[in-house]
């Protein structure tokens, strides 16, 4: 009874702190019955454009931390530490939340993962918003070495790319976990969190090779997460790799 409830404990806590709601408060529709094979335009378009503003929205945010931090380090009366605090804070804020900045539905819920097959290797529920809390400390450890190797500067290209594959990951999530479209999340997984990944991984590695190792395990459990990905489309019917229209079922 006790490991349960600590188990249970440990359970709220991950989900609380990774933003992830248990309940069933939305119903897919039955993609097997009332999908098309027709391209879903809108759809398409939605996605880029949500993307692109979420990107130029943190971008802006980098400028304002940069003009922030400035002015805090040249401000004697303040310790020297409180800008690395106060930018520590800000990427544990990104790692975690980036989903703030999007204009797309980025709710985190265990409803499609639970509902549909899986592969036998496939990890528990609970596993994803663990690892993705150890991946959001990696985060902020090597975005705050490569920010102090860039002299305490946002705008730079380590940290633009950071920004962009945060944001791909959130408009994965809208296409996956939201709208349940398991064909359309292959290819957006790997062209989008999976080698956005790789690249902010390499660049980092080239600013400061020990953020980049830090980093490193995000490429791991993404690779994963493609893979797992992939299976979950093949064992659920392999519907068409693009978004297709929704034509609601009649009753």
């Amino acid at each position: 009874m006790s490991q349960s409830n600590n188990s249970g404990i440990l359970e709220n806590f991950v989900n609380t702190v990774m933003g992830v709601k248990t309940l069933n408060q939305k119903q897919f529709p039955d993609t097997s019955i009332a999908t098309t094979q027709e391209l879903d335009v809108r759809a398409v378009l939605v996605y880029k454009i949500g993307t692109i503003l979420q990107i130029v929205v943190m971008i802006l945010v980098l400028l304002g931390m940069e003009k922030l931090v400035l002015s805090i380090d040249n401000n004697s009366s303040l310790p020297s530490w409180f800008s690395t605090l106060l930018t520590g804070l800000f990427f544990a804020l990104l790692s975690i939340r980036s989903r703030i900045f999007s204009l797309l539905d980025n709710t985190r819920s265990r409803q499609t993962y639970d509902q549909i097959i899986r592969p036998k290797w496939a990890p528990p529920p609970l596993a994803f918003p663990i690892v993705w809390m150890i991946i959001a400390v990696l985060r902020v450890i090597s975005s705050i070495l490569v920010w102090q190797q860039m002299n305490h500067q946002f705008l730079v290209l380590p940290l633009i790319l950071f920004v962009v594959h945060l944001a791909l990951g959130d408009t994965w999530n809208t296409i996956f976990t939201v709208e349940r479209r398991l064909g359309a999340a292959v290819p957006v997984v790997i062209l989008g969190p999976w080698l956005s990944a790789v690249v902010v991984t390499t660049i980092y590695w080239q600013t400061n090779p020990i953020a980049g190792m830090i980093l490193s395990f995000s490429c791991v459990w993404l690779t994963v997460a493609a893979v797992l990905v992939l299976r979950i489309w093949q064992l659920n019917g392999s519907e068409p790799l693009y978004p297709v229209k929704l034509t609601p079922v009649e009753k």
